[in-house]
């Protein structure tokens, strides 16, 4: 892959879904030379993957855990028929031309049918005795997720070849593959004999490797995909395009016009965000980029000529807090008096709370107090709750519903954040259930009430963040050859 002066970057779901309204503004450019170049990465349309494995929010299965029911033989078939109707229905809205239409029904026909047959092969081997289905459930995972990638870019594909772009249908997918490649082969397999100068790729997010993406990153295996082409061609930069634009709130939270887009911050806010549950890239993605020195940008997708947000290791000019952002939490409080002097009680409870895969967004402790603050659904956190019980009988403990609101920036030194937070919210006559801030003035997290999660964003970000115009750099020189 002898690639030069080129961007690697990544469309998600529900972008994605509005395809028809982005292909003559952020695909199709006003100079070839703009339109190509280029790499894109794109995920499933909006809705498909929770169709195809579990709803990301409210957990109600789809093929995937339909399939992991043995005693519903006939669901995970039922579901698979759905996700093959939604497919279709996407892409009609998407295809003007009638000839890309049939050609995208043909597509999801194969692909559904061919998916149909495997898993209804491995149910029929997994009936007899020396096979278990659940040795095969992650590959499972795999093959069902791939689906909707597949789809997407094809769709994508035909959508801009009426455009009268040169676009490549780049699979990753490893389908009817019978290689065992790991991760970087696979990739350069599959830009194998590519152009950049007169191709546009459209690439499917999931890559199928010997690793298996999902078993480590589930869900943001796109993420990992996207950033590692990008280190592997050795991209000018990586640009991720979402829905809006990386700013110092959630605009519906704090009104007056008083939010502003970031225009520069760096990959330790971003790690900082992604605890918080607001991704701007997955942070083993974002660890990909930053040891193969590519920037990260972060735009908004329907606004193809505003440079967005970069990303990248250069710290702060001066301190300031740049975004304050907030999580729903459950406080998982555990008080056992003989604690003083003990070792091991927190080993435990984090042994516990990694076997439940419940995953701690923070923590404080005293002399016999420890409390985790967790995202997790609370049957989740109730199995926890009663493994803890049964360790510590002695123990009080407690589950709170809270939330987290904290202000992250790349420097806070001096500004005495955690100070004139508690003041602000004070006098918003808002309750502080706990505060947190570490040494390394990235981030301060105040605990208050979940009734109040959306007001103390708001007087944070009063109090906090200055009003004058974000920093926008412009992209950095392209790389010497």
């Amino acid at each position: 892959m002898d690639f030069q002066n080129h961007t690697v970057e990544k469309i998600g779901g529900t972008s994605m879904s509005r395809l028809d309204e982005l292909l003559k503004t952020l695909f199709v450019r006003d100079t070839d030379k703009e339109t190509y170049n280029r790499i894109f990465v794109v995920s499933a349309f909006g809705g498909i993957t929770d169709k195809l494995l579990e709803h990301k929010k409210t957990d109600e299965p789809g093929v995937y855990a339909r399939f992991a029911n043995e005693e519903d033989d006939h669901g995970w078939l039922d579901a698979l028929s759905e996700v093959g109707h939604a497919m279709r229905a996407a892409h009609q809205d998407i295809l003007a031309h009638q000839a890309d239409r049939s050609d995208a029904d043909d597509f999801v026909r194969d692909r559904v049918e061919g998916v149909r047959s495997c898993l209804m092969d491995l149910q029929r081997l997994c009936s007899y005795g020396h096979f278990r289905l659940s040795q095969h459930m992650m590959l499972t995972r795999e093959l069902l997720s791939a689906l909707g990638e597949a789809h997407s870019a094809y769709v994508a594909v035909l959508a801009l070849r009426r455009e009268g772009v040169n676009a490549r249908f780049v699979d990753l997918s490893g389908w009817r593959d019978e290689r065992e490649l790991d991760l970087d082969a696979r990739i350069r397999d599959g830009f194998d004999g590519v152009d950049l100068e007169t191709e546009l790729p459209i690439v499917t997010g999931y890559a199928q490797c010997a690793e298996g993406l999902m078993r480590e990153f589930d869900r943001g295996y796109s993420e990992v995909t996207f950033s590692r082409i990008a280190a592997l061609t050795a991209a000018r930069e990586a640009i991720i395009h979402k829905e809006f634009h990386l700013s110092s709130a959630d605009p519906k939270l704090v009104s007056g016009g008083r939010v502003r887009k970031l225009g520069h911050t760096n990959y330790d806010v971003a790690d900082q965000l992604s605890n918080l549950g607001m991704e701007a890239i997955h942070p083993k993605a974002a660890k990909t980029l930053r040891h193969s020195d590519v920037p990260l940008r972060v735009t908004n997708a329907f606004e193809p000529h505003d440079p967005g947000t970069l990303i990248d290791d250069c710290p702060a000019d001066t301190p300031g807090a740049e975004i304050v952002t907030g999580l729903d939490v459950r406080a998982l409080e555990l008080f056992e008096q003989d604690m003083v002097g003990v070792k091991g009680y927190d080993a435990a409870i984090l042994e516990v709370l990694t076997r439940h895969g419940v995953r701690i967004v923070s923590k404080t402790s005293n002399a016999n107090t420890i409390t985790h603050y967790v995202d997790a659904p609370l049957r989740a956190v109730r199995r926890v709750e009663k493994d803890l019980n049964t360790l510590y009988p002695n123990a009080e403990l407690a589950v709170r519903p809270m939330s987290i609101a904290s202000v992250i920036g790349r420097d806070l030194k001096g500004l005495n954040v955690l100070g004139e937070g508690l003041k602000a919210l004070a006098a918003a006559d808002i309750e502080v259930l706990g505060a947190h801030q570490t040494t390394r003035s990235v981030d301060v997290q105040f605990a208050v009430p979940r009734e109040s999660h959306d007001a103390a964003i708001g007087a944070l970000h009063a109090a906090l963040v200055p009003q004058e115009p974000a920093e926008t750099p412009e992209a950095p020189a392209a790389k010497a050859a």
